[in-house]
């Protein structure tokens, strides 16, 4: 097991724009819900995607037509590397790669023969397409299943090195794996495996996580427990639910396992107890209201705390913080009081200090 915070050392792929693996900062991915045959919709939600900060989206590719939609496009003001997620069909694969698709998501072993195999890895060598093999329970092979018997993590580790097999028994080697599976004990120790086998960029995630908290727990618990093990090199959020709030969470989860490299305002708040004399779940409530949308030019910690009795000397680290008295409390910095301030000013005061700091008028 990779120690916390000591990176797994991958090879660099390119997507377009957007580099994974090495030393690269982890990005994150989303998939459009839209018929990839309506360029329209494609391209406005792709839109909202690209501005809500995913970095790669993907988009299904169930024929040949829907490779046209890629080439409109590649032809428009977006930024975003798009990958082409295909099954089955390798003639599909050919004609993304033709339309400039900037990754394919392929199973090499579900394309039919070595020689239709070879023809996908010979298009994406020439043009400099990476293939992201993609492996989760309900799509192993018959031969894995039945010497394991049941989607274990090793039958899971095994399809993925099987298909990355294909592909390098015609010297492609520009490989991302993803393995992913509903199962979150399945997912992470699928992903060790392969991890401690191989070099390649790991793309992960929690499949079929479901819709709101739910989902994002499951989510998190299962890529967080990978970051901080220092396994990842891309993840997807898998929700029910709006891809853009696929990307807001995982976001989240970056910066909850310090793998952020983007600056944001990290509110971190006590619980409240019975020594509590302010509304403190009200403060942060207005808070996270105004701090909505602010961009600001380095991280930093700001610290909600419910009592002057331990709260400067827990959240020490912050850069600005409050705690609270009974009618007024106290702004504080790295553990130094700066100032008292009535109650009904607390937030004001503190979003003023975050202003400073961040030099936001």
């Amino acid at each position: 097991m990779t120690n916390y915070n000591e990176r797994r050392k991958s090879r660099v792929l390119r997507i377009g724009s957007v580099a994974i693996g090495g030393d690269s900062p982890i990005a994150v991915q989303s998939m459009t819900n839209t018929d990839s045959h309506d360029f329209e919709s494609t391209y406005r939600q792709m839109k909202e995607l690209e501005e809500a900060g995913c970095d790669i989206v993907r988009l299904t590719l169930p024929d040949v037509e829907a490779c046209e939609t890629v080439a409109r496009l590649k032809k428009s003001d977006l930024k975003i590397p798009l990958v082409g997620d295909i099954h089955f069909n390798y003639k599909v694969a050919l004609a993304a790669a033709e339309a400039g698709i900037d990754k394919i998501r392929i199973n090499p072993g579900n394309i039919g023969s070595d020689e239709k195999v070879k023809a996908v890895a010979d298009q994406c060598r020439a043009r400099g397409i990476p293939i992201r093999i993609g492996v989760n329970s309900g799509s192993l092979e018959k031969h894995i299943l039945e010497k394991y018997g049941a989607p274990v993590p090793a039958a899971l580790a095994e399809s993925a090195m099987y298909h990355a097999g294909l592909l390098e028994k015609f010297g492609f080697e520009d490989i991302a794996i993803s393995i992913k599976s509903s199962d979150v004990r399945n997912m992470i120790e699928a992903n060790r495996i392969v991890a401690a086998q191989c070099d390649y960029p790991l793309h992960i995630g929690v499949t079929e996580a479901g819709r709101g908290a739910s989902g994002t727990l499951k989510s998190a618990i299962g890529i967080g427990t990978l970051l901080c093990e220092g396994i990842g090199d891309t993840i997807r959020v898998s929700l029910t639910d709006s891809p853009v709030r696929e990307i807001e969470a995982g976001r989240s989860i970056l910066r909850a396992c310090g793998c952020s490299e983007e600056n944001f305002i990290n509110v971190v708040s006590c619980p409240t107890c019975g020594r509590t004399k302010i509304d403190l779940i009200h403060i942060c409530e207005e808070l996270e209201k105004r701090l909505s949308g602010i961009r600001v030019n380095r991280k930093m910690t700001v610290a909600v705390m419910g009592c002057v009795v331990n709260g400067p000397g827990e959240a020490a680290e912050a850069d600005i913080g409050i705690a609270g008295g009974k009618g007024e409390g106290i702004l504080f910095s790295r553990g130094k009081i700066l100032r008292r301030v009535p109650e009904n000013q607390l937030l004001d005061e503190l979003l003023l200090e975050i202003q400073k700091s961040q030099n936001i008028f």
